[in-house]
């Protein structure tokens, strides 16, 4: 059986692509994994990204999902399509520093701590600051709050958005947390067979949060694993207008929005999330 079954969505990100194989296949060759890696294309090859696998990354399996079907549905394609000893739902703007066997540190910690589903490395931004990663889990006032960037003109609401994004931890231990980001999520085969991998129904968004959740219910430990950073590019497309305005002209925040209410009537909505 393979090691990892590694699974990139594309959208029109080609350059992003070529970044992140280079580092990814370096990684893997030097952590002496035995891996499958697919890149799953909602974009139709717009960008050209087929060409580029094919001359490039020859060992890289390339499928067209005929259009955008969303985040979680193409990777449940390519994670249900390779049996592996582990899983790798990876986005393409995640950049694999050289020499630092990401993959076999993670790999190892997993294998060393047999109660944990889901790793997640430390990421930093672009510009070398922090990427606050793992998170606890949301509630629906403080979602609200940093949606319409309430949190920047009132302190109470910033507390509480600070508090989710897990501020109050300093970011140098290795600990279980409430949910980790999906641009990065090492899961375990036998936890991903009891549990499931993304729900569809989110398209794009909080199917991070909900497996992570999921993995919780069912007896699996979710841990943030410090001694081990990468880069993630994150390019945040659901905040690019006024956060009123952009519920209207930026599409993207409103699938945002639309899985947010998808996850809260899923997982209900309490008074506690209110600060009741």
């Amino acid at each position: 059986m393979l090691d990892i079954n590694v699974v990139i969505v594309n959208y029109k990100m080609r350059s992003d692509i070529e970044r992140c194989l280079s580092g990814l296949l370096a990684d893997l060759e030097e952590s002496r994994l035995k891996a499958a890696v697919q890149v799953m294309d909602n974009s139709k090859n717009v960008d050209g990204v087929k060409e580029l696998i094919k001359t490039k990354y020859p060992s890289v399996y390339y499928y067209d999902c005929g259009g955008n079907i969303g985040f979680g549905k193409a990777q449940n394609i390519g994670l249900k399509r390779v049996e592996a000893k582990f899983y790798l739902p990876l986005n393409p703007d995640i950049v694999f520093p050289a020499r630092k066997m990401a993959l076999r540190r993670l790999v190892d910690y997993l294998e060393n701590n047999p109660q944990v589903g889901v790793v997640a490395p430390k990421l930093f931004n672009s510009d070398g600051s922090l990427q606050y990663s793992c998170c606890r889990f949301p509630l629906f006032l403080d979602q609200i709050a940093r949606r319409l960037e309430l949190n920047r003109c009132f302190s109470y609401f910033q507390k509480r958005v600070d508090y989710y994004l897990m501020k109050d931890f300093n970011h140098q231990d290795s600990v279980p947390v409430d949910w980790v980001i999906g641009s990065f999520m090492l899961i375990r085969q036998e936890a991903a067979l009891k549990v499931g991998f993304f729900d569809e129904r989110f398209f794009m968004y909080f199917e991070d949060c909900d497996l992570c959740r999921r993995m919780w219910r069912s007896g699996w430990e979710v841990h943030y694993v410090a001694e081990v950073a990468l880069i993630h590019g994150h390019r945040r497309d659901s905040a690019q207008f006024n956060p009123l305005f952009s519920l209207l002209a930026n599409p993207v925040a409103r699938i945002h929005l639309k899985s947010w209410w998808q996850y809260f009537r899923k997982w209900g909505i309490k008074k506690e999330h209110f600060g009741i």
